[in-house]
């Protein structure tokens, strides 16, 4: 949960590392990026979805604020229980349809994927994911060339504030999903690494200006 001008917001719930959804930390601000649902209200706070979460790394002592255990509030849709995971991966205990297996890559098929990020953020746990089925397309298709693109951009707040990332960050991300790629066992293939300009802000989903395209080629 997360609280902004006296109102409560639902993000989502603790579950794994690898998870999609990682929540804020006790003590940091959080820039929530998200759209105001119609769903009913979670443990008394409006549900945003879809929505997007990036920790700000600087201490901030007024987010100290710890709920107590409210009878009224139950959350019957978690993947696994409270208490640590014992190194049980979230979507393990996903919906079927979440654990789908993609079909084997023909020979000569090639495929883009996208690496997202949190702001001023490189690659995290729930980028595990991204990065697993980019080697599993890259060996199952026979590729050859990997073409690898870095992305940046700004966050326009509700209140007008304009937050840039820092400056570099579109190149550090290409160069190091390149280096976890090649370190994957892809070092035998062509790479091709590149980076474009911060894109500008606009306060609509400015979460997808922050992310790396891979497309994986014959």
């Amino acid at each position: 949960l997360s609280e902004y001008d006296g109102e409560l917001y639902y993000l989502g719930i603790q579950t794994d590392i690898s998870a999609d959804f990682h929540p804020p930390y006790l003590g940091h601000k959080v820039i929530v990026e998200g759209r105001v649902s119609e769903q009913p209200r979670i443990c008394g706070g409006i549900v945003l979805e879809p929505v997007k979460i990036s920790v700000v790394a600087e201490l901030d002592k007024n987010c100290d604020t710890i709920l107590p255990v409210d009878e009224r509030y139950q959350v019957d849709f978690s993947p696994r229980p409270p208490g640590p995971s014992g190194g049980q991966l979230a979507f393990q205990n996903a919906p079927p349809a979440a654990r789908a297996v993609q079909a084997p890559a023909e020979p000569g098929d090639a495929r883009e994927f996208t690496i997202n990020y949190a702001f001023d953020g490189k690659v995290e746990g729930p980028n595990a994911g991204d990065l697993g089925a980019i080697l599993r397309h890259a060996e199952s298709s026979g590729a050859t060339r990997i073409k690898v693109m870095g992305h940046a951009g700004g966050v326009l707040l509700s209140n007008g504030t304009l937050l840039q990332e820092k400056a570099g960050l579109a190149q550090a991300r290409a160069e190091e999903a390149a280096m976890l790629l090649k370190a994957g066992g892809l070092a035998r293939l062509s790479f091709e690494v590149a980076w474009e300009p911060p894109s500008e802000a606009n306060g609509m989903d400015d979460w997808q200006t922050r992310r790396t395209d891979v497309v994986v080629l014959p």
